[in-house]
Formats: C-alpha cells, structure tokens, sequence
C-alpha cells in the first residue's frame, strides 16, 4: 500500500474512533504514527495541527448548543497558552535539536497515555469523589479560578510535549474543578479549549520544523468524514464496553513508550 493510501486509512481509523468513543484523537493519533516510524518530534508536532483542526468544528456545534462556559475558557487559556510557548522555547533553546529532546517526548506521551487510561476507566469515580468535596478538593473547590489556572499551566506544559491531554485528561480536570458542570458543559468547554491549546502548541512545533504537511493533509482526508461516521456508529453502541476496551489499549501503548 502506498504511504498516503496507509495515512489516509490511519485518519479514517482514528475519527471513527473519536467518534464512536468521544476519546481524543491525540492519545491515538501520535502511538499511530510513532508505530508507522515517524521521529516523536513529527508526530507530535502534526497530531496537535491536526487536533486543532479537527476540534473546530465541534466548538461551532458546542457554541450552537449553548454548551461552552466560555469564562472557564478563559481562565484555562490564561494558564495553558502561556506555558504552550513557554514549552515550545524550551524546546527551541534548552535542547541542541530533535535528537535531543525526542526521548523526553516518548516518555511524556507514555505518561500521558497512562493518565488517559485511568481517567476512563474511573471518571465516575473522580466525578463522585469531585461532589463530596473531601479533603484537598474541598481545599481546591474554595479557590476554583486559582487552581484553573494552574491546571492550565500543567496542562499546556504536557499537550505541547505530547499532543495528548487536551481531551480526556482536560475534561477530568473540570469534572475534578467544578463538579456542578453537566457532561456537556465539561465536553464542549473542554473541546473550546483544546482548540486554541493545541493550535499554539502547533504553531509553536512548525516553528521548529516539527510538522509533516504531507501526512497532516493525508491524515485529514480520512479522519473528517470519518468522524461523522463513527459518531453515528457510536449512538448505537455500548460505551460501557467500547470504552474501558480503548481504555486498556491506551494503557498498554503507554506502558511501551515508559518502560521499553
């Protein structure tokens, strides 16, 4: 099979995916392309474009919806953007080059990949535990805009050094923050800043020469109507099982980029 036949049908898997599951694409997308080959810095750099770009429609359906808080946007961008560019110097200017700083990259992917798994496997655990508002949360649920704004930061530091977390990991972090929100509210305030989030941290990894236009457009052409699809495949299946399924391959690939 030629290469871009191959990234095409990569895309197509990954947004029905994303859209039978509701899970990010970038905690699939990157394992993918680091599996076909490609150096931690180029699927890293291209997944975030890519999830920027295939975010935006649904922040418009959101917005539609009157499903975004639009405030907590804010207060998540005012700690997540700073830090994208802070993360994207540091990789310019602290490092010699991509060799340099591939590794840490895997590693953080790994990492992130784990931290994905648990929040889908327990995140009506983390929901529950979030409304009884016990020990450290009642401290952090006192001074919610403070903590937003650092969970920002963490979260902008992590994206721009693994394109994952914007997702799943961001959508746990309100769910942890403000218990009071509905799923939706948590989907499309999560979605409405991962948008911008993850364009930055692309736009910081063009810079360094660390985006594949070739495979960004392949990888475009398959997902975009595949998500559509995968979203009507999803309304007639059983999340309760495709989910802890997704869960547990996320957790396995993580263990692989952490340990081997």
């Amino acid at each position: 099979m030629e290469p871009i036949l191959l990234y095409i049908l990569a895309g197509a898997t990954v947004g029905i995916a994303v859209g039978v599951t509701g899970v990010g694409g970038g905690s699939l997308m990157t394992p993918i392309l680091l599996l076909f080959g490609f150096p931690p810095n180029i699927a890293i750099g291209t997944d975030l474009l890519y999830a920027a770009i295939t975010k935006t429609g649904g922040v418009v359906s959101h917005h539609r919806k009157g499903s975004i808080r639009w405030p907590l946007v804010i207060t998540l961008a005012i700690g997540s953007i700073p830090a994208a560019l802070l993360a994207s110097l540091v990789l310019k200017y602290v490092f010699e080059g991509a060799n340099d700083y591939g590794h840490i990259l895997t590693l953080t992917l790994g990492i992130m990949l784990i931290l994905t798994s648990g929040v889908i496997l327990f995140k009506h655990r983390l929901k529950a535990d979030a409304i009884n508002d016990k020990g450290l949360l009642a401290i952090i649920h006192r001074h919610p805009k403070r903590f937003t704004v650092i969970m920002g930061f963490l979260l902008g530091f992590l994206v721009t050094f693994s394109s994952v977390g914007a997702g799943a990991f961001g959508a746990a972090l309100l769910m942890t923050l403000y218990p009071y929100l509905t799923a939706k509210q948590i989907v499309g305030t999560d979605i409405a800043h991962a948008v911008p989030l993850t364009f930055i941290a692309g736009i910081g990894h063009l810079l360094l020469g660390n985006v594949d236009f070739m495979l960004l457009g392949a990888l475009l052409i398959g997902s975009l109507p595949a998500i559509h699809l995968g979203t009507h495949i999803g309304s007639r299946l059983p999340n309760r099982i495709l989910q802890p399924l997704l869960a547990s391959i996320l957790m396995l690939l993580g263990m692989k980029f952490v340990f081997f």
